[in-house]
């Protein structure tokens, strides 16, 4: 029951049914228990039209809005009646509102045509959702996603400068106009240092990534991209905080003769080398390595991940930078103190991607050496996108079929919430966990915390202590 407060009818602050909104109204997924939106009588389905008289674009509008002690709300109910709703609260209070979509109006696509983008290298007839390029700064600023600067307009620009969204994540690749230009194949993409000069005028910080492309933007051009954002990392002024060296992930859906080489094992081993002497220098210059390679580079490589210690305060980690060492040190804390035998025998399977498999191994054994306990870990190729060493979070539902359908399985199959939709049983190929669960005839779990991996393969209640 919606508690309407100081109803005013006439207001020009307020919409009123019949107006063609621009907007769309901000739909409300979910309101938490013993908010001021429960109070008030939110419910998930309704929409917020306007907060003191402003239609909000997006999430960041929405959380600036609300900052307001007073505020009148004009919503939108899932029975499309409008209600006034006027609210008083402390400034930091926050509503309790979760909405359906970070972005209220259209999202930012991409106008770029960058041969190794990952959207383009995938099949046709799958979901939506699958083919949309974003380019938009909004995400990059609440989620750390990437973008490149091509599609801003003047009135982007003045929002980024106005309202200080930083830090933002930008694809940068190749500080060089002309290798940037034929990499995005926009003639907008020259203008990367003019860019980020402006982004320091302006207050602005980033976080850069730098997708190498062999033969493209590596060697010599590569260097100097680096040495180039570099400069922009001052002891007073930070404006680039730092650098992702990313290498070019290539699917067998990509376009012929887009010109792109996939990464050896031999020039992942080239890199690292470049990489780690550029680190070195920077470290004596600038006080910080400020350039780091992608786990993937290493495990390409064959080569040992770096200490935690050197990725210094985990900047790009969400880029896959460290996550695996971070994620082995996390395994290695929880497995300090592990029972010595299971009161019931458990035979499961934990699927990763083939390029994880040697780093995970060493914990998986440790494991086993607990009474009772045996636990199958396979590391999968995909033969979805034709890539022998992949990600875990590349894995589909095929791939899972076609590796998994002799082996032995066990009891269940556990699979990490990375390889699915967030929020969904989906994996990259549209196949659902059911499908996949038929198929293999077993069940299969999602392990969603990290920090509870090790209890739920054990199985949390069928221990006997370590004494």
């Amino acid at each position: 029951m919606w508690k309407e407060i100081n109803y005013k009818e006439n207001s020009d602050d307020l919409l009123i049914p019949n107006v063609n909104y621009q907007i769309n109204p901000a739909e409300i997924e979910s309101v938490e228990e013993d908010s001021i939106a429960k109070q008030i009588g939110f419910e998930s389905g309704d929409s917020i039209i306007s907060i003191n008289g402003k239609k909000p674009r997006d999430l960041i509008d929405y959380q600036i809005l609300i900052s307001e002690e007073i505020l009148d709300i004009s919503v939108l109910d899932k029975n499309k009646k409008i209600h006034n709703i006027s609210i008083e609260k402390d400034q930091d209070d926050n509503l309790g509102i979760n909405f359906r979509d970070a972005l209220f109006d259209s999202i930012k696509q991409c106008n770029n045509k960058c041969p190794f983008c990952f959207i383009d290298q995938q099949p046709n007839g799958k979901r939506k959702s699958l083919y949309i390029k974003d380019d938009d700064y909004r995400l990059s600023f609440l989620y750390g996603s990437y973008l490149t600067l091509t599609n801003l307009n003047k009135d982007d620009w003045n929002r980024i400068s106005t309202q200080k969204l930083s830090p933002l994540f930008i694809s940068v690749h190749s500080t060089d106009p002309k290798t940037r230009e034929q990499l995005l194949k926009n003639k907008k993409a020259n203008q990367i240092l003019n860019q980020i000069n402006w982004l320091e005028q302006n207050s602005i910080q980033i976080h850069a990534q730098i997708v190498v492309c062999p033969q493209i933007n590596d060697g010599k051009i590569l260097e100097k991209s680096i040495y180039d954002l570099a400069k922009f990392h001052k002891k007073r002024i930070k404006t680039v905080l730092s650098t992702a060296i990313v290498p070019v992930g290539l699917t067998k859906f990509r376009p012929e003769n887009d010109g792109l080489i996939p990464i050896s094992k031999e020039y992942a081993r080239k890199t690292i080398k470049q990489i780690e002497k550029i680190q070195n220098s920077l470290q004596k210059n600038i006080g910080t390595r400020f350039c780091w390679l992608a786990d993937e580079w290493y495990l390409i490589a064959g080569m040992k991940l770096p200490s935690h210690k050197t990725y210094e305060d985990m900047p790009q980690e969400s880029n896959g930078v460290g996550s695996i060492r971070s994620f082995l040190k996390l395994l290695k804390t929880k497995t300090k103190s592990l029972p010595t035998k299971l009161d019931k025998k458990r035979k499961v399977s934990w699927i990763v991607g083939k390029l994880v498999y040697e780093a995970i191994l060493p914990i998986v054994k440790k494991l086993n050496n607990i009474d009772g306990l045996t636990i199958n870990l396979y590391g999968l190729p995909s033969v979805y996108w034709g890539q022998e060493q992949v990600v875990t979070g590349l894995l589909t539902g095929e791939d899972l079929i076609s590796g998994l359908e002799s082996k032995d399985l066990g009891e269940s199959i556990y699979i990490p919430s990375i390889m699915l939709k967030l929020n969904s049983d989906l994996f990259l190929d549209d196949k659902n966990i059911t499908e996949v669960s038929n198929k293999l005839k077993t069940k299969i779990h999602v392990l969603d915390d990290t920090n509870d991996i090790i209890s739920t393969l054990i199985g949390k209640s069928n221990t006997q202590k370590n004494t």
